[in-house]
């Protein structure tokens, strides 16, 4: 089914259409009234180009609108246009005239963008149109009368007008027909981007689903490691990795909580640099091994809009980049025009171009053991926020990882707990 979307796009190319009629009819008349021996009543013809033209700006500020086009809407405009053309022909021959194949239009248009009945109805419209101007119209030997070669000249005047209107139609399909392809084009990309993002909802579904019953399934065994964790710290208290221990099982006790009751938290506005450091320390107590340098060229103070899920898609990155290589990671916060980028390069291996096509599609992984849902899940939290993530193979070894973030105004109210 036809969107109102696409009516629109329909109703703005008919307008061009009939533009371009509209004005080749005027220069018709004008070249016509040129001619010796015409001699014809203007009164319909000018009416009826008044009437083109008052249709075509009605049109303009209705296509202006928001109101959607419908199928009843766009099949009345080709109605007027065939009724408005045989208004036209009515007093210059009628059916002998030349430019009657101009009728054809509105059923062509009809055909290619409505669906059978309307088609149907437009024929039988088109079809009653030439049968009265067949019958009844004002002959082309009327305009020659007393001219003394009236019927060569009348031949010579219909063999011309049969080249002017083949040339007129020929233009008129092609250029609807372009417009149309062009359409149907974007709407294939359309639907081909609705595809792929209904494929990834399913996706990240599944994910949610899994990972609701994981959460709900390790929130025992972490109560039971606490429990063992205390008593061993009491009991040996000359192990210095057991207060390690129980800091990594208290962090991740809290990200579970986190996920299970902060997953329809609003997102926020909150400091770049702040939360960018925040994550960082968490990400050193997770990865302790990790050694990283921070390069902050934000020149002033910047805002982003968070929610819940965007430290754990950053802190994703973060965890690849350490995989790769834990030792020398170049972190760097900078600022173009209105987004952030923040760079992480590592100084791993490297990617493989043929695999770089296929990073962020899930259970796609170079790392040995990995899942293959960390990068694709931070990518679906990214394009959430508006950002975009880019890999890049260096040259000189190592992975760098481009995370851009839309920056937002500062908040009229930013409360800092003291």
């Amino acid at each position: 089914m036809t969107s109102p979307q696409q009516h629109h796009q329909h109703l703005l190319h008919l307008t061009y259409i009939r533009a371009v009629i509209f004005l080749s009819l005027c220069g018709l008349i004008v070249f016509a009234l040129s001619l010796p021996g015409f001699d014809t009543d203007l009164t319909l013809i000018i009416i009826s180009l008044s009437a083109m033209l008052l249709l075509l700006i009605f049109t303009y500020l209705r296509l202006h609108s928001n109101w959607p086009v419908i199928h009843a809407e766009l099949f009345s405009q080709l109605c007027a246009d065939a009724i408005l053309c045989a208004s036209l022909l009515y007093p210059l021959g009628g059916a002998s005239n030349p430019f009657i194949f101009l009728l054809l239009t509105p059923l062509l248009i009809t055909a290619a963008t409505l669906n059978g009945l309307y088609t149907s109805l437009m024929a039988l419209i088109v079809a009653a149109l030439y049968t009265i101007l067949l019958r009844q119209s004002t002959p082309l030997e009327a305009f020659s009368s007393g001219h003394h070669h009236a019927l060569v000249q009348l031949v010579d005047l219909h063999r011309t007008g049969l080249w002017l209107n083949f040339i007129l139609t020929a233009l008129l399909i092609s250029l609807f027909i372009v417009r149309m392809r062009q359409t149907l084009q974007q709407q294939e990309a359309q639907l081909q981007q609705a595809r792929e993002q209904r494929l990834r909802d399913e996706q990240l579904l599944m994910l949610a689903s899994v990972t609701a019953g994981t959460a709900h399934e390790l929130g025992t065994p972490l109560s039971t490691l606490k429990i063992l964790l205390q008593d061993l710290a009491a009991s040996h208290p000359e192990l210095d990795d057991l207060s390690l221990m129980q800091q990594q099982v208290e962090l991740c006790s809290q990200k579970l909580h986190r996920l299970v009751h902060q997953a329809a938290q609003e997102p926020e506005v909150q400091p770049a640099l702040e939360l960018i450091e925040t994550l960082l320390d968490e990400w050193q107590l997770l990865r302790p091994e990790v050694r990283y340098q921070l390069d902050n060229q934000l020149t002033q103070r910047v805002y982003l809009l968070c929610d819940s899920t965007l430290p754990q898609a950053l802190l994703n990155l973060l965890n690849n980049a350490a995989d790769a290589c834990p030792e020398n990671i170049k972190i760097k916060l900078s600022q173009k025009e209105q987004h952030l980028t923040l760079s992480i390069q590592d100084a791993g291996p490297g990617i493989r171009p043929e695999q770089l096509q296929q990073l962020g599609t899930p259970f796609i992984t170079t790392r040995a053991g990995g899942l293959g849902i960390g990068l694709f899940l931070s990518v679906s939290s990214l394009e959430r926020h508006q950002g975009e993530i880019r890999l890049y193979s260096c040259a000189e070894g190592g992975t760098l990882t481009e995370v851009r973030l839309p920056l937002q105004s500062e908040p009229t109210t930013h409360l800092r707990k003291s």
